[in-house]
């Protein structure tokens, strides 16, 4: 449980009272009772005004809404509002705005507009978060701490640039290992002095040249926000030790190494802004992401919106019951938390058509709200009856920010190489199947997963190959795909053969790689019905030339000068087998090796759902909660297995069939 002083789900959001006259802040009050929220965060955006000026602070207007939302029985998510600097800070201290990528310097303006190194922008963070600690941490109101907001900023400023090469000394020690692990012979580029590292940018060339540069500066740059951040979190720790402190990650984005990053968050929490059409598997690998950077505790759904977004290129309405739907989809996969941005729609500027529990029409008789009391009501009758629950899944997606970074930045095989969608394109195969999921590092434990999928596993960190061969050894399932096992962790090629230090666990030799044109294809031709595989199937993107070191072939390539060689293998390893798809294969070859492997190692579903159909479960105690979503706009049957099932939403009682409305939702508990 995050905190006790709440034992139900947080339901609330951002909330922007300075933005209003007072008048308004007791009809939201009222508004916010009559949907049902028990929490507001307060205030993200407000360091100006809590600021004017360098020597002047002003907390009577926070004191004064923090009493009128006490006085209603809501708790509070306290932002230390850090994440916009005041404008006097830009004007009298420049050295605070950031370079970008460009050799910009920027101008004052945005949010998140500032260099991470500035030490004036430290200072001044975390002389405000001290403040703010010092005078609400007793608060009886509040339940967690809210640092910053969506921290992503780079810059590249000489000031980023001194720090950098203070970095690389700490990590390296030597210039003549930062040249070796560079690679700097290549281009003449070997350094002889410090003051030869600058940043890279598009003065110097690009990620493309020198990506062993561009690495260590993304690696740099998350280590320094994560410095901003840190130095706020040991303020308010040490003043206020028992209350849980998080950030709001914007997303599964290649900025930041999250992982990182969440080992120093007591809580993680993170912002789902989902497109109309996306694909509800790639919305739920992210919630799966989250819920695996702290190993599997629950984690707050710190940001959505009840209605459309503002910034997207098509800000589509959530259709009746899809909010409602996606938050449930939230809670499924991990969230202890349901809440939004933003809580009353802004009237001015860049979110003012962003969505909002309260529309601008100003009173509960919208659509949106009602759906968002309907909720409401529904999680105040839930309870604590799946706070702290877990989820336990027995296979697990390898899935890592600097493989990410580094496939993008690699010149070569081909541009169409998308790391993120190669991960989506495997996690939907699971999905689709309804087999539970975990999203993990390669550095995370392995022991308690029987399936470990790792595609485009390009990067091999230290230990890492040793690690999934002991798996494999030990009895467990490994595959991994195409342009793995490629290079180390400062992107330089592991000479010997590819894959590198996976090439005894696969029992493959990869000689060469094809890279298709965008109009090409290849086949891959099963040798006989292995599972729910036979026959053919078309492949493209790359293509893995490979030669057999003990592994056999299941299928080959139908076509062009290498028709024959082997495109997917498996080779016995210890007690276990590992799996090579050497080729990007369309979705329906996927979803039939996977349904294969899982039937082979038992890890099928209870319930048997039609496409759409979503199912999850959370374990709490000697109980299992199992949400069944119905992402389809048509009402759908799903087969249950043998019992009877009560839904805890709806209080009815199920046996062998259960009817969903279209966007419905149940939660199905066994009845004893």
């Amino acid at each position: 449980m995050i905190n006790d002083k709440l034992p139900s789900i947080y339901y609330g959001g951002d909330y922007n009272p300075d933005q209003w006259p007072e008048e308004v802040w007791q009809e939201d009050m009222r508004m916010f009772k009559l949907a049902g929220i028990n929490i507001v965060t307060l205030p993200v955006f407000s360091w100006a005004k809590l600021q004017p000026s360098e020597d002047t602070y002003d907390f009577e207007w926070l004191d004064k809404i923090i009493a009128t939302v006490a006085q209603e029985g809501i708790f509070l998510c306290l932002a230390t509002s850090t994440a916009a600097q005041p404008a006097w800070m830009s004007r009298l201290y420049p050295e605070v705005l950031p370079v970008d990528i460009d050799g910009r310097k920027r101008t004052h303006g945005s949010r998140v507009n500032f260099c991470p190194n500035s030490r004036v922008y430290r200072m001044f963070s975390q002389r405000l978060a001290t403040k703010m600690a010092e005078r609400y941490g007793q608060h009886p109101s509040l339940l967690v701490w809210h640092i910053g907001n969506e921290y992503a900023p780079h810059c590249y400023c000489d000031t980023c640039a001194s720090s950098f090469r203070t970095w690389l000394q700490k990590k390296y020690g030597t210039l003549e290992v930062v040249n070796r692990v560079w690679n700097m012979s290549f281009w003449s580029h070997t350094v002889y002095e410090w003051e030869d590292i600058v940043p890279p940018t598009n003065l110097n060339g690009n990620n493309r040249c020198f990506q062993g540069i561009a690495l260590d500066y993304k690696r740099f740059m998350s280590d320094a926000i994560l410095e901003c951040y840190q130095g706020e979190y040991d303020i308010i720790k040490r003043i206020t030790p028992d209350i849980k402190i998080t950030s709001n990650i914007w997303g599964l984005f290649n900025g930041l190494d999250l992982k990182k990053w969440a080992d120093h968050m007591d809580v993680v929490s993170w912002d789902s802004y989902p497109q109309m059409n996306e694909p509800m598997s790639n919305v739920a690998m992210r919630h799966d992401y989250m819920r695996g950077l702290k190993d599997g505790q629950p984690f707050m759904l710190m940001e959505q919106t009840p209605s459309q977004q503002n910034w997207q290129p098509y800000n589509s309405l959530k259709r009746p019951g899809v909010m409602r739907l996606w938050s449930y989809q939230a809670i499924a996969h991990g969230a202890d938390t349901v809440m939004f941005f933003q809580l009353r729609r802004s009237v001015g500027a860049c979110e003012k058509y962003h969505g909002a529990l309260i529309a601008h029409a100003g009173h509960e008789h919208t659509r949106v709200f009602q759906e968002c009391t309907q909720l409401g009501k529904e999680l105040q009758m839930l309870g604590d009856t799946l706070l702290d629950s877990v989820t336990e899944s027995k296979v697990a997606l390898l899935f890592d920010i600097d493989t990410w970074n580094a496939v993008e930045m690699t010149s070569g095989p081909s541009v169409d190489l998308d790391y993120l969608k190669q991960a989506q394109k495997y996690y939907r195969a699971f999905y689709d199947l309804n087999v539970s999921l975990d999203v993990i590092s390669p550095l995370s434990d392995f022991s308690k997963y029987e399936l470990i999928i790792a595609p485009v596993m390009y990067m091999l960190k230290p230990g890492v190959s040793d690690r999934l061969k002991s798996f494999v050894k030990q009895g467990g399932t490994f595959v991994t795909s195409f342009f793995s096992g490629i290079v180390n962790e400062n992107d330089l090629v592991t000479l010997g053969g590819y894959p590198g230090e996976l090439r005894d666990l696969l029992g493959i030799w990869v000689e060469e790689i094809d890279a298709l044109q965008p109009e090409m294809t290849n086949r891959i031709m099963m040798n006989s019905t292995f599972g729910e595989l036979h026959g053919e199937y078309e492949c493209g993107l790359l293509c893995d030339l490979l030669h057999l070191e003990g592994a056999e072939a299941l299928g080959v390539y139908g076509r062009d000068f290498y028709a024959g060689m082997p495109a997917i293998t498996r080779n016995t390893f210890g007690q276990g087998e590992a799996y090579y798809v050497a080729t990007d294969p369309e979705q329906r070859f996927l979803e039939q090796l996977s349904k294969t492997i899982c039937e082979r190692l038992n890890l099928t579903t209870a319930h048997q759902a039609p496409e759409g159909v979503e199912i999850r479960s959370r374990q709490k105690d000697d109980k299992t909660y199992t949400f069944v979503l119905n992402h389809n706009a048509y009402e759908t049957a799903i087969l249950l297995n043998v019992g009877s099932y009560k839904d805890l939403l709806s209080h009815r009682v199920y046996e062998r069939t259960l009817v969903l409305e279209p966007h419905g939702v149940a939660i199905l508990e066994v009845c004893s």
